[in-house]
């Protein structure tokens, strides 16, 4: 890789033996996926909890942070895997509680955000058009690059922390041109009426294009725009579900992302590799597809992404004097910073007095000790509307189902799925 005068001081050891670490690790990863150089980074976003990072991460945090290691941009943390204040009902062991306490300690000594969330585009901090930034979490960096333009690949835990250090990451993936090009096309000849249908088609277009380069291109028939701009929540549930089941890591959406003013835009030159058209027929049909068994289901779960305060609005109004079935769980989890917002609405209120429980900072699938606490709960069957949890939380053996918003919230208060 081609350093500058500023990268060689690093590498030497001029600015301390934290930064040559972290660049020296770099290096590796550059040289590995092929990058020439390295560019400035803006932001970073990362993993940080006990269940991701495991005895191993938790005793290089400590080693980091007491060897005086300090990050030189902004970086945040992604969701974590407890919430303190609801660990003691749900069962979860003690010790590594304390242990995601200690991680978060040892992260704000090295000049971490921990705001514990995988919706900070929405909440935190939303880069601009051509904008470098090193973010992990696969739903965070499909929407920077997607949505907003920015530049960013899959970065794990250890190389974004590396880049909040030296403030760069090395030039490859989505931070090139040719790269970012379309290679196929998806013409909705649907109008979607729920961040489910949205995540429908993340799976129906994921699935058959597994590949981190694959890059669709949205329109509407005869690539022309879709009849209606999709907000924020949609579009961050078909990123979300897109990354999950195709591993993508950005889509063009014709007239809305602003690499794509047209069809061709997007493809910058690239012949299509394939072409795809949805109805709302095949959207119907994923729903049709999960098996509800006897009908019965006890747990209802909003995650992954985490709430929007929009969407806490609407489940508020939907719950709205209504109560959750005796023996049912309906579990929400959102950021820090919408929890207390929703609160002082009366959002949160109106959730828990129906029944429901809003966890703060976490995502359900990476709940700690999440498998013996299905055991414990008698959770078979969970409904839901993100088709990214759907799929990532097969791992402990739910049988999963998606369903649109209200539906979800139906199950919820007669613990009956259709």
């Amino acid at each position: 890789m081609e350093l500058n005068d500023e990268e060689r001081a690093m590498q030497r050891g001029d600015r301390g033996a934290a930064v040559k670490e972290a660049i020296d690790f770099q290096l590796e990863v550059g040289r590995f996926f092929g990058a020439r150089r390295f560019v400035p980074i803006s932001n970073a976003h990362m993993m940080g909890d006990i269940e991701v990072m495991g005895d191993a991460g938790l005793s290089r945090l400590r080693q980091m942070a007491e060897a005086g290691t300090r990050c030189a941009v902004d970086i945040t943390t992604n969701a974590r895997c407890i919430d303190f204040a609801h660990a003691t009902a749900l069962q979860q062991v003690e010790d590594e509680v304390e242990k995601e306490r200690r991680i978060i300690t040892h992260l704000r000594q090295m000049n971490v955000i921990t705001a514990d969330t995988c919706i900070n585009y929405q909440t935190l901090y939303q880069p601009h058009l051509g904008e470098h930034v090193a973010w992990g979490d696969t739903g965070t960096v499909i929407y920077a690059n997607s949505v907003f333009g920015a530049r960013t690949n899959f970065e794990g835990g250890p190389s974004a922390l590396a880049s909040a250090i030296t403030g760069r990451t090395p030039e490859y993936g989505f931070h090139l041109d040719d790269v970012r090009r379309g290679n196929f096309t998806v013409e909705l000849d649907v109008d979607p009426s729920d961040l489910a249908d949205w995540g429908a088609i993340g799976r129906l277009v994921g699935e058959p294009h597994q590949s981190y380069y694959a890059v669709p291109v949205f329109s509407g028939p005869g690539g022309t725009p879709l009849r209606r701009t999709p907000t924020s929540d949609e579009l961050k549930h078909l990123g979300a579900s897109l990354a999950s089941y195709g591993s993508h890591a950005m889509f063009h959406m014709v007239g809305v992302t602003p690499e794509a003013p047209t069809v061709q835009a997007a493809l910058g030159g690239n012949a299509p590799a394939d072409r795809m058209r949805i109805t709302r027929a095949d959207i119907d049909r994923v729903y049709a597809g999960y098996d509800v068994k006897d009908g019965r289901c006890n747990l209802v779960v909003f995650s992954a992404p985490q709430l929007s305060l929009f969407e806490l609005k609407r489940l508020s109004e939907l719950l709205d004097g209504r109560t959750v079935a005796q023996g049912s769980k309906l579990f929400v989890t959102t950021s820090n910073a919408m929890k207390r917002t929703a609160t002082e609405l009366g959002y949160i209120d109106r959730i828990e007095a129906a029944g429901g429980i809003v966890l703060e900072g976490v995502c359900f699938y990476i709940l700690q000790d999440l498998t013996p606490m299905k055991q414990r709960m008698g959770w078979s069957s969970l409904v839901t509307n993100s088709a990214k949890l759907v799929n990532t939380i097969t791992a402990h053996r739910f049988n999963t189902i998606l369903r649109r918003t209200e539906d979800c919230i139906e199950t919820a208060l007669t613990g009956v799925v259709r």
